[in-house]
């Protein structure tokens, strides 16, 4: 077998598994043990919750770090659990720390199990907000959970995924060292004059 071929393939597989290993992050584990968008209102009983700011990121997902304030934004909260569509739940959110509420979505019952949120304006200022999701049953006591996000954080990538945009270049660089006769001469000559 060509050496290069070998080496392509290996390049190949390992690009592979860095996008599933990416890709599963998010919640790809049995349950929701990876993933840190969800509230656990009791134990082994969680609501799995996704930001969206359509108009300036219409294809991202957010979770603890939303790029813009003062930007369209969407919350979207789904049952793990069919245990909570006979339930009233409410939700609010807060800015930090002076508990200021910013939205309030009424107590009631969510048959679909997924409740978005829209805040057309978004949050109004850059920092912290919490959300709080009420879980009020028809007897018993209230059940209360907290998430926090921040907001104006900005469009960064994640470590991971710059990693893999690292991988994906220095790749590409080395199929074509393999493959195109004129980079790789470039490319021996830069070496060549680091030696000497």
């Amino acid at each position: 077998m060509n050496r290069s071929y070998f080496i392509t393939k290996i390049l190949l597989a390992t690009v592979a598994m860095l996008f599933s290993a990416s890709i599963l992050a998010h919640g790809g584990a049995k349950g929701t043990d990876t993933d840190q968008c969800k509230f656990e209102l009791e134990p082994d009983h969680w609501i799995h919750y996704t930001a969206y700011q359509p108009n300036s990121f219409p294809a991202e997902e957010f979770c603890a770090d939303i790029p813009l304030a003062k930007e369209s934004l969407i919350l979207v909260f789904d049952y793990q659990d069919q245990k909570y569509k006979d339930n009233t739940v409410e939700f609010e959110v807060t800015k930090e720390p002076e508990g200021t509420r910013v939205f309030f979505l009424e107590g009631a019952k969510h048959k679909s199990g997924t409740i978005e949120l829209k805040m057309p304006n978004g949050v109004p200022d850059v920092g912290n907000y919490l959300i709080h999701i009420t879980l009020v049953p028809d007897q018993g006591e209230r059940k209360d959970v907290h998430m926090g996000f921040r907001a104006g954080a900005g469009a960064a990538k994640s470590g991971s995924t710059k990693f893999i945009y690292l991988i994906l270049i220095l790749g590409g660089l080395y199929i074509a060292y393999l493959y195109v006769a004129p980079f790789r001469k470039i490319v021996d000559g830069i070496i060549g004059k680091a030696k000497d």
